[in-house]
């Protein structure tokens, strides 16, 4: 059954599009595309839960809220 994860996507200094899967920690990828982002984060997730079979996800997320100061 497929699994539903939060990923934060950024857009660093140099224009590169970089993900991070918060339920998976030192999951993460870059691409120049936001589309071809979206690929490499499904094939970082696949690559994680290979190599962390039988791992429980440690981190449960909340929600997202941005702060104006």
């Amino acid at each position: 059954m497929p699994q539903t994860y939060n990923v934060i996507i950024e857009k660093d200094e140099e224009g590169w599009f970089v993900s991070e899967v918060v339920e998976l920690p030192g999951c993460h990828t870059q691409a120049r595309t936001k589309n071809e982002l979206l690929e490499r984060t499904r094939e970082a997730i696949k690559a994680y839960l290979e190599d962390a079979e039988g791992v429980e996800e440690s981190v449960k997320f909340v929600e997202m809220q941005q702060i104006k100061v």
